[in-house]
């Protein structure tokens, strides 16, 4: 039967039927009826469809125009119920994505809940321990006002305590707080000793200071000796900038006295807090290593203040050169007793000084010659001062300047200048400045003949008779008197029986090698053609010639009046 229906299909429809045919009971019921029709009948169906086709359409018009309100008003109940079911299926699709929420908020607050629950039960227990929770909580604040009021040993006690609890109870979160907030205060404890330091500590408060650094053994021993001296060094370098440098003297007088004074009291406390013969017996090379920290830092120190004290020299400290040589032997025998005695470095700076202050003197003299020549007018008449020659006083102790200096002006100028840095040599003179000293001298009396000469050349042509004897006795003046007289006063601050002991030979000796001995005959080469005759042997001087003792008594002093040129 299937198989005839198929051949059936396969006859009317050459192309196949829609597939929604084929789950049709009803279009093979149908075929089956078509399939039992004769050919008359079969002629037939096509005009009965059409005639059953057109009666349903009229049949149809006819119902739907009789009832056009009812089907209006189901197609709208369909739509509305087709909307209705879309919300409601739209509405349990949102439902069922929010379920997983819902739980997983369910479960969440089953967690909060028994959070909860286990709070609360903490809570009833530290409610009943309140007063020992209280007092662990106050430990930071506690130890804050200990730091601040100063009360270090108590500061140092509750910050072991706490380092105990955090090594039993450390993974607790509180205790982990407590743990920090001590560690910030002290690092503040720390901060605040190294700032004690920075003051005029007494030995018993360095020792204890010091002391609560060792117990908190943030520093090892080599770290604590280097960090007290930094600090200490910083505190004495304030120290050391307050004083005003506008003065020299003054400036360097204060640095005198407050480096001795503070430097002595930190050697001295470094040396009781720090000790090193317990750490020789344990280790020989660190408590070597450690005490070349003090040494570097103390010499450190040392050349600190002797440059500052050439470079206070240098810009110049007057008369009072010989007071702070006092002082500075003075501090350096001061740091004698603690094994730091720098008086051996000091000698060559103030050698110096001395060399400068007497080459800027004796420069002074010389410029001031040189310009006193320029504007200097020859007497035209004798003058009324007598003078006398070295054979003549002889046996007298000359200390004043000759007073034929009197009748020339630019030569008594002269020797009161070169008086002047004499004398403030003769305030300290050390030994090592003999020689520079008649080198000096030298060098600006060989230097005066040639002014001298200079002027001459200068003036010749125009010279009268009487003037050129008056020239004559002032280069005779310069020749007989001013240079031995420099000699003298040059014996008075260096005398030769001095100068011969210490270099260990006799005073023959000494004259020989030329030592503090001037060369009269290179100082009047320049102008010997223009001496009389007669004192060309007296002024030429070997140095072989003894020394009078006349020379080595006398003392270099300054004219009691101003020397200026008579105008008589």
């Amino acid at each position: 039967m299937d198989t005839e229906i198929s051949n059936v299909i396969k006859l009317i429809f050459p192309e196949g039927i829609p597939e929604s045919w084929t789950v049709n009971p009803d279009f093979y019921a149908y075929l089956s009826k078509l399939g039992g029709y004769t050919v008359e009948q079969m002629s037939k169906e096509p005009e009965r469809l059409s005639e059953e086709k057109a009666a349903v359409l009229s049949q149809t018009q006819e119902l739907s125009f009789s009832n056009y309100k009812t089907f209006i008003r189901t197609a709208e109940c369909s739509r509305e119920i087709f909307q209705q079911f879309n919300r409601a299926e739209g509405s349990l699709d949102a439902l069922v994505g929010r379920v997983p929420e819902l739980t997983a908020r369910c479960e969440e607050f089953a967690r909060a809940s028994s959070e909860i629950k286990i709070a609360r039960r903490l809570n009833t227990l530290t409610l009943t321990r309140n007063t020992q929770l209280l007092q662990v909580l106050e430990i930071p604040q506690l130890m804050e006002t200990c730091i601040r009021e100063g009360h270090y040993e108590e500061a140092l006690q509750l910050a072991a305590y706490v380092r105990r609890l955090a090594g039993k109870h450390g993974d607790i979160p509180i205790v982990a707080t407590i743990v920090s907030e001590v560690d910030s205060a002290w690092w503040a404890l720390l901060h605040q000793l190294i700032a004690a330091l920075r003051t005029d500590l007494q030995l018993p408060r360095c020792l204890q200071v010091v002391g609560y650094l060792r117990r908190m053994q943030i520093f090892t021993e080599a770290e604590l000796r280097l960090k007290f001296l930094q600090v200490r060094d910083s505190w004495l370098q304030s120290e050391l900038a307050k004083i005003p440098s506008d003065d020299a003297t003054h400036h360097l007088t204060k640095t005198i006295e407050l480096s001795r004074i503070h430097l002595f009291n930190i050697v001295t406390q470094y040396r009781a807090v720090f000790t090193d013969e317990e750490h020789i017996i344990t280790s020989r090379q660190l408590a070597l290593a450690e005490s070349s920290i003090f040494q570097s830092w103390l010499n450190q120190k040392i050349s600190q203040f002797l440059t500052t004290l050439e470079q206070d020299l240098l810009r110049g400290v007057g008369s009072s050169l010989a007071s702070l040589l006092g002082q500075c032997m003075y501090f350096g025998l001061s740091l004698s007793r603690v094994g730091a005695d720098f008086r051996a470095p000091l000698a060559p700076v103030f050698v110096r000084a001395v060399k400068r202050n007497l080459e800027t003197s004796v420069r002074k003299a010389s410029k001031k010659f040189e310009a006193d020549m320029d504007k200097f007018t020859l007497p035209k008449s004798q003058p009324q001062v007598k003078t006398g020659t070295p054979t003549q006083k002889s046996g007298m102790k000359q200390e004043q300047p000759p007073e034929s200096l009197l009748e020339f002006y630019p030569l008594a100028e002269y020797c009161n200048n070169l008086l002047v840095g004499l004398n403030e040599l003769r305030l300290c003179a050390p030994l090592a400045c003999a020689a520079h000293a008649a080198t000096l001298l030298q060098d600006s009396l060989t230097t005066a003949a040639r002014v001298i000469l200079a002027f001459y050349r200068q003036e010749q042509q125009a010279l009268s008779k009487p003037e050129k004897e008056g020239f004559s006795r002032f280069c005779l003046c310069f020749g007989e008197q001013l240079v031995p007289y420099m000699q003298r006063c040059l014996h008075a601050v260096y005398k030769p029986s001095e100068i011969a002991a210490h270099l260990g030979l006799s005073t023959f000796q000494l004259q020989q090698q030329g030592l503090t001995y001037l060369d009269q005959s290179v100082i009047v080469d320049a102008i010997g053609h223009l001496l009389p005759d007669r004192l060309q042997p007296q002024l030429i001087i070997p140095p072989s010639t003894p020394a009078s003792p006349a020379a080595d008594e006398a003392q270099p002093q300054e004219p009691t009046e101003e020397v200026s040129i008579s105008e008589t």
